[in-house]
């Protein structure tokens, strides 16, 4: 794949990314800092520039499908970017828009759209029930950083040695979900993150519901749509995407970024909120944003040594298994 097509599919990505025009700041910084960091690992790729290019509107959309010839390519750009609208569990009708105008311009066969589609929106329906009903629907919220101070609760050895057994196990499915061929599989990242942040303040004894997980992931510095695009850049900057929509080549070395990258996000994820439950919700989001990126560094590490496990996971999953973990019935 030349760098030319590499950056066509980044530009659509970030287009879908903003299609809604409703991102935060915080979001929208996260994904200016990765194309940074992929740029610069990429030997200079540009992606910096994209992604003041697609923020400004220098660029277009029939600009960035003129940079694809390949079937393949094209019909990668629209999985991808159907994922990156989807990334936060919803679909806004600016989004809709984008996607429908996207696909037109692109020309894509309309059996293989289907059947994506049709994959795609049962994961994305199967991401909507990670927790129980009653919690979906929990008035009044308060964000991490207005979490009043709790009393904090006893040391508890064996409930800390359980919660790190859940945390290393979802960090070793998750990386084991960058192995597999679908391109919406890294979509079941975040709902299994969003139900292991719940599994940890529930063993503190706090009831969350997925509006206050998911705020608490973004003020750790997780984004939901920066971590999908993130998760598509490093495979497609890795050279793991091959020519047929959606399937990735190269060994597992190749694909081993990719899979330090979901392990270590999420198994950092998982011991701060151990820490922060545990500590009352006192932690200020600098601190949050700090303990995080310090222990993304040894995650990193760790993943290496289970790497094996992970490959053994991967190989034993298919579309049916992944939608019955996210549904929390694997």
């Amino acid at each position: 794949m030349t760098t030319t097509e590499q950056q066509a599919l980044l530009t659509i990505a970030l287009m879908a990314a903003f299609a809604d025009g409703a991102k935060a700041d915080s979001e929208r910084e996260a994904i200016k800092s990765l194309a940074e960091s992929l740029g610069h690992e990429a030997g200079g790729a540009g992606l910096a520039r994209l992604y003041q290019d697609v923020l400004l509107k220098r660029i277009s959309l029939p600009d960035a499908v003129s940079g694809l010839s390949d079937a393949g390519q094209k019909q990668l750009a629209y999985e991808m970017a159907v994922c990156v609208c989807d990334a936060d569990g919803r679909q806004s009708p600016a989004e809709s828009a984008f996607l429908a105008s996207l696909k037109d311009m692109l020309g894509l066969d309309a059996a293989e759209v289907a059947e994506f589609e049709r994959e795609e929106q049962a994961m994305v329906a199967a991401a909507g029930v990670v927790l129980p009903a009653p919690l979906q629907a929990a008035a009044g919220r308060e964000t991490p950083q207005s979490i009043s101070a709790t009393q904090q609760p006893a040391a508890n050895p064996e409930r800390d040695a359980e919660l790190d057994r859940m945390i290393l196990s979802a960090a070793k499915l998750n990386g084991a979900l960058e192995l597999l061929p679908q391109s919406w599989a890294s979509m079941a990242i975040i709902p299994l993150q969003v139900r292991m942040v719940y599994n940890i303040g529930k063993a503190h004894g706090v009831d969350l519901d997925q509006g206050h997980i998911r705020e608490f992931i973004a003020a750790v510095g997780v984004g939901l749509t920066s971590q999908y695009i993130e998760q598509f850049g490093r495979k497609l900057l890795g050279g793991l995407i091959g020519s047929v929509a959606g399937r990735m080549i190269g060994g597992i070395g190749r694909a081993a970024t990719g899979v330090a990258f979901s392990f270590a996000t999420t198994y950092a994820l998982g011991q701060v909120a151990k820490r922060y439950y545990a500590g009352g919700r006192v932690m200020s989001t600098a601190l949050l944003q700090e303990t995080f990126q310090n222990l993304l560094g040894p995650a990193k590490q760790l993943q290496t040594q289970w790497l094996p496990e992970i490959r053994q996971t991967a190989s034993t999953l298919d579309a049916g298994k992944v939608m019955q973990l996210v549904r929390g019935a694997g």
